[in-house]
């Protein structure tokens, strides 16, 4: 992998690194993290390349926003934020979670994947730019996974 490619998706590794310190070992539950972070960040990050897309234009950064119609980005928002979801609820019988995490996965991917339809309907009733909302979608990726992650941390404390 490139040093480029590497520094890109850097934000995936805590989840393995911290799991692997913390346990001494390697299983399967960190790789379900790498996968949430892994699947997360394309909704996350072309919500946000919403918001400035006349900014990545000018700059000629050939973001999804900028090079596809906003229907075409929020129909990739949404499958990437159901596999998101869908990969985060794995992590329940796969891992070592009790009744706290999915319930928690659960509650959290059903408000992600409403605001990732609320922006898919928003954007193929031809809105753009602020009527877009996509910055709703930005601001709630943020909460979902962080404290997505703080229910992994928080359940073997409690269960």
């Amino acid at each position: 992998m490139a040093e480029h490619d590497l520094g890109r998706h850097r934000g995936l590794l805590p989840p393995l690194i911290g799991w692997t310190a913390v346990t001494g070992s390697v299983a399967l539950a960190p790789f379900i993290l790498f996968a949430v972070v892994f699947l997360w960040t394309p909704p996350h990050t072309w919500a946000l390349a919403f918001r400035y897309k006349e900014d990545y234009a000018a700059a000629r950064v050939p973001m999804l926003p900028v090079v596809r119609p906003a229907p075409k980005v929020a129909n990739q928002i949404l499958v990437y934020s159901v596999a998101t979801v869908l990969m985060s609820l794995t992590l329940w019988p796969l891992g070592p979670t009790g009744p706290l995490y999915p319930i928690a996965a659960a509650v959290l991917g059903g408000v992600f994947i409403w605001e990732a339809i609320q922006l898919w309907r928003r954007a193929h009733q031809g809105l753009e730019g602020a009527q877009l909302k996509a910055m709703r979608l930005f601001h709630w990726s943020n909460s979902y996974l962080a404290v997505l992650f703080l229910a992994v941390a928080l359940d073997p404390l409690f269960f």
